[in-house]
């Protein structure tokens, strides 16, 4: 798990296994949460940037996608129909790669290649996860 509270990602897991939660809600939340630190995680990275045009164009960018991705996904759980489901996890999911577009610009640029490394390695893993979700409902349909 990325930078996660790990103790309560272990808590929903057990209650998982017991059967009070079930599987696929909680690996949900825990895709949402994910969603939601990396957005979190992507505006302290903005402010962490220089202070000129073209960063500021790039830091906006960036904000934008990652918090998008995160808001479709949400939407996605609470979709009408199946095709609702699949198309809100597609949106998230092109969100999700123009971030990862973005962060690995600011790689590329050396501006902060430490902390955006991580990012886009966190950005990568959750295309993966919601490609296989959406692959999922498709062929459960």
């Amino acid at each position: 798990m990325w930078n996660g509270n790990v103790e309560c990602a272990q808590r929903l897991r057990a209650v998982s296994r017991q059967g009070d939660v079930s599987y696929r809600s909680q690996r949900g939340d825990d895709i949402a949460e994910r969603l939601l630190r990396l957005g979190a995680a992507v505006f302290s990275m903005a402010e962490a940037l220089p202070r000129k045009h073209t960063t500021r164009h790039v830091a906006l960018q960036v904000i934008r996608s990652a918090t998008s991705a995160g808001a479709n996904y949400y939407e996605a759980r609470q979709a009408e129909s199946r095709p609702d489901f699949i198309h809100k996890l597609a949106i998230s999911t092109k969100e999700l790669s123009e971030t990862l577009y973005w962060l690995k610009l600011l790689e590329t640029l050396r501006l902060l290649p430490d902390t955006t490394c991580k990012l886009a390695g966190e950005t990568d893993e959750l295309v993966a996860i919601l490609v296989t979700s959406a692959r999922t409902a498709r062929d459960q349909a």
